[in-house]
């Protein structure tokens, strides 16, 4: 029985998080990264636009590509943060930026497939995201619980970009 207790106290000390995360830089940089103004807005509009020419195309290193210069993760971030620590008022700044962002969003996307039609491409990559399984909720899950750690993290890294291509 020590052995598993000792073994158990090992683990514990092993994986403790806690002299590694500066919890307060990381809400502080969450907090700064869901608002959305100036050079955001072209950002997505460009992201956005990719990804519509990733879809035409069914190019997945352009979705892909899309998603990375995407900057839609700083309000879905703060949502969870705002959620984690119950924080009403970033809830509804989160809230109100991703709205903003997901109206410019399908703005451009819509003006861009008026433009050029979908039905002129082999729409594979768009209809393999239509069926989600258990195991797409399991890459968000495990994604995301990766995303925040890194953000959380003193030491950066290149979790994120991980995490994006993955989910």
């Amino acid at each position: 029985m020590q052995i598993v207790q000792e073994l158990i106290k090992n683990i514990k000390n092993i994986a403790d998080i806690r002299e590694f995360i500066d919890t307060e830089k990381a809400a502080e940089n969450i907090r700064s990264n869901i608002f959305f103004r100036g050079p955001n807005v072209w950002i997505l509009v460009c992201a956005i636009i990719l990804a519509s020419v990733g879809l035409n195309v069914n190019s997945t290193a352009v979705i892909i590509g899309a998603m990375l210069v995407s900057p839609l993760m700083g309000p879905i971030i703060g949502v969870g943060l705002g959620l984690g620590i119950d924080d009403t008022e970033l809830i509804k700044s989160a809230l109100k930026n991703l709205l903003i962002m997901v109206l410019i969003s399908l703005t451009a996307a819509t003006i861009y497939f008026v433009i050029t039609p979908l039905k002129l491409a082999n729409p594979t990559e768009l209809l393999a995201r239509t069926n989600p399984t258990i195991y797409d909720v399991m890459i968000a899950l495990f994604g995301g619980l990766a995303g925040i750690l890194e953000i959380s993290r003193k030491e950066k890294g290149t979790v994120l970009s991980g995490v994006a291509i993955a989910t």
